[in-house]
């Protein structure tokens, strides 16, 4: 006789979440047949067929979606209660996902080290990505807490600032424009720039600053990585706007130049994230409270 496990329903949710049986057993750290096998004995526990494969697509039907629905309720609800017996116990141990955006990573590992340093026992997920994806992480409860810039409003989140996100105009170091005293924006109107992707909050900051003063400016690459851009910009294909914590090793090797634009720097913040519903755990608790009290210290 089938019976239905809880290893079954999680393995089932990774399934629906990613709509793909490989990246569902990349997630899970298990073999695709695996996980194949998993579903399949779950189906036969409910005597219907719950994804469909249409060429290379995998779909829900109407029973894996019922299925679907029921495995995310029942794992929050497991995450829910490990959270509680932590803090019954009182100990900050264990694991937790972190998710940073990309143009974030550099401000992150500063703070990731030392805090490993000192609760050598708690394991970290980390998951790096644009601020689209990471706003999509926290809607669907796939990580704990995020380092990002501030979310758009209207959404369940909580977020505190705790360090101040410059955003910078920068150059090669020989660049025209980085001899002058006082840029204007409409010389950089006639300059090509090396753009992050849409969805990145640092594109998003740079758009609104620009369209804001009637100014038009000529993206003439787009790249996914504040690392992809700054190297971008030392072989002199074009201008970057990155945050100044990303470019700090870059100005002390004399690789590229912060030009003086009127307007700029661009004044944001780094934010910690989390679901206002979301019960932390006690070692999710207790990075953010480390990243809190850094982040002053440092301000």
């Amino acid at each position: 006789m089938r019976r239905l496990t809880l290893r079954q329903l999680k393995i089932f949710d990774a399934v629906a979440r990613h709509l793909s049986y490989s990246r569902a057993a990349e997630e899970l750290h298990l073999s695709q047949p695996a996980v194949s096998m998993q579903v399949h004995n779950l189906e036969s526990f409910v005597g219907l067929p719950l994804t469909e494969q249409l060429g290379k697509k995998v779909f829900l039907t109407d029973a894996g979606r019922e299925v679907a629905r029921t495995s995310q309720v029942i794992t929050a609800q497991l995450a829910d209660l490990k959270v509680i017996l932590d803090h019954l116990k009182g100990a900050a141990t264990g694991t937790f996902n972190l998710g940073v955006t990309a143009t974030a990573n550099s401000v992150a590992t500063q703070f990731l080290a030392p805090f490993r340093a000192g609760h050598p026992q708690v394991s970290i997920h980390l998951t790096v990505s644009n601020r689209a994806e990471m706003l999509d992480r926290l809607a669907n409860n796939r990580i704990d807490l995020a380092i990002m810039g501030q979310p758009p409003e209207g959404l369940d989140l909580a977020a505190t600032r705790f360090m101040d996100n410059p955003l910078v105009v920068i150059a090669p170091v020989g660049h025209r424009l980085a001899r002058k005293r006082r840029v204007s924006l409409q010389d950089l109107a006639s300059e090509p720039f090396v753009v992050r992707e849409t969805g990145s909050g640092t594109r998003a900051a740079m758009e609104r600053f620009f369209a804001a003063r009637g100014v038009t400016i000529h993206a003439g690459m787009e790249m996914n990585s504040n690392e992809a851009i700054k190297q971008a910009v030392q072989a002199g294909l074009g201008l970057g706007i990155l945050s100044l914590n990303t470019v700090e090793p870059e100005l002390a090797l004399r690789r590229v130049a912060v030009l003086k634009v009127e307007g700029f720097p661009i004044l944001r913040h780094w934010y910690v994230v989390h679901r206002t519903d979301k019960r932390l755990s006690p070692v999710a608790e207790a990075f953010k409270t480390f990243v809190l009290g850094k982040g002053a210290a440092h301000g």
